[in-house]
């Protein structure tokens, strides 16, 4: 069993190995090795054992594994091999589980490879995670069972590619397909026909969007980064039929940040308009806190610090692609013509940014005021979506081609439809 104390200035992890099994293997590692790992999470050091005088706990071994500073624990980088020292605030109590998840996986270690400055949590600086939201992110952090389920949910998509697999989005929207294939050629042939026919295949396909996207947001944990905005951006182009093509990897040359020479840059996803005019796209995978935070900063939430630099990034990209002129539209159009119709060139026209990232479902009232304020800042320059704003968005076009339908005489049966709510 691991505890923690207090004693004085400093903060000792308490190792017990219980009636059950003797502490000499701790030992023999100290001397043999200088040093030894506790629940494969914590190292501790010869030098870091404490006299066990003055005691009657023969097998409890104690080691110095901070210091306190009277607001903050400072936690040894080397303890849990992390980059920075630990700051943990003297209100978070410190158990096993504070550290380690199911698995002995290190909870902080995973933070820090995603990081690289110092983790605090709780206190007062403005750099730290709130001590409610470290509570809710270690009862959120991954079980056994979890883990197994998104592994399993991973192999699943992977094999979908290879097999006949289909979600039901997919499948109601190939039922749907063989059914107008059955449909008489002279329903189809007459005027109004060849009208309802088009706007029930829009509804179908804004349904099948909306579904789809519904699907991939229930499962996003099995995806990668690359695959997840590969699959958003394909979806992306149905719903919004001006953008023709979306191009991955696109080199710019920057000469700016070195004096002496340019530097390469790479644009993840670039969009095209039918008249070949480019914007380009950052989609994020939709973290539940990704747009805005819950701590508020002078009364103001404010973005997260991935929505802050993914705004910088896309903000400097706009430069880059601005700054590239005649010589980049060239670059670009030889680059990716495989992925354009011929004869359309590249044109760098004012282009815009698109963040597609986070969800605002859980935001409270003042959350989405603040949020709302966020967007309107950045408006002219980039366009911040959530995953439940299109998902709005596409429930609205839903909602006006179903009513359209309708009006043309109902061609394609509610029943049939399949839609989402």
């Amino acid at each position: 069993m691991i505890t923690f104390e207090d004693h004085g200035s400093k903060v000792a992890l308490v190792y017990d190995p219980g009636s059950f099994r003797s502490a000499t293997w701790v030992d023999h590692k100290l001397d043999s090795e200088g040093r030894a790992t506790l629940s494969q999470v914590f190292t501790v050091q010869k030098t870091d054992l404490l006299s066990r005088e003055d005691t009657d706990e023969e097998d409890v071994r104690r080691f110095v594994i901070g210091s306190l500073d009277g607001q903050y624990r400072t936690i040894r980088a080397d303890v849990l091999g992390l980059k920075h020292d630990l700051l943990i605030a003297m209100s978070v109590r410190l158990t096993r589980s504070t550290f380690v998840a199911e698995r002995n996986i290190s909870i902080f270690g995973r933070i820090d490879n995603l990081l690289t400055e110092q983790i605090v949590v709780g206190g007062n600086r403005e750099d730290a995670i709130p001590v409610e939201e470290f509570a809710r992110l270690l009862r959120r952090f991954p079980t056994s069972t979890e883990v197994n389920y998104y592994a399993a949910a991973r192999v699943t998509r992977i094999l979908r590619e290879y097999l006949e697999t289909k979600s039901d989005a997919e499948r109601r929207l190939e039922n749907y397909i063989e059914r107008r294939e059955r449909a008489g050629t002279k329903e189809r042939l007459a005027a109004h026909g060849r009208i309802s026919a088009a706007n029930g295949l829009e509804l179908e396909k804004f349904t099948y969007v909306r579904e789809r996207l519904a699907e991939m947001l229930e499962d996003a944990e099995s995806y990668s980064e690359a695959d997840w905005q590969s699959a958003v951006a394909d979806l992306f182009l149905l719903v919004f039929p001006q953008y023709i093509a979306v191009l991955h990897n696109v080199h710019v040359k920057e000469r700016y940040s070195k004096e002496s020479k340019s530097t390469d840059r790479y644009i993840d996803l670039m969009l095209v308009h039918a008249n070949g005019c480019v914007d380009i796209i950052e989609i994020k995978k939709p973290f539940q806190r990704g747009l805005i935070s819950k701590r508020r900063y002078r009364d103001n939430h404010i973005p997260v610090r991935e929505l802050s630099g993914t705004l910088m990034q896309a903000e400097k990209y706009l430069f880059y692609l601005s700054k590239s002129g005649r010589d980049g539209e060239k670059a670009i159009t030889k680059k990716h013509a495989a992925n354009l119709p011929a004869g359309l060139d590249i044109k760098i026209a004012n282009p815009k940014a698109i963040i597609l990232a986070g969800r605002d479902s859980n935001l409270s009232a003042e959350e989405r005021f603040d949020f709302e304020f966020i967007r309107r800042k950045y408006s002219n320059v980039v366009d911040i979506i959530s995953y439940d704003d299109l998902l709005r968005r596409m429930d609205n076009v839903i909602a006006t081609l179903t009513k359209r339908a309708g009006t043309e005489g109902n061609l394609v049966p509610d029943d049939e439809i399949g839609m989402s709510a």
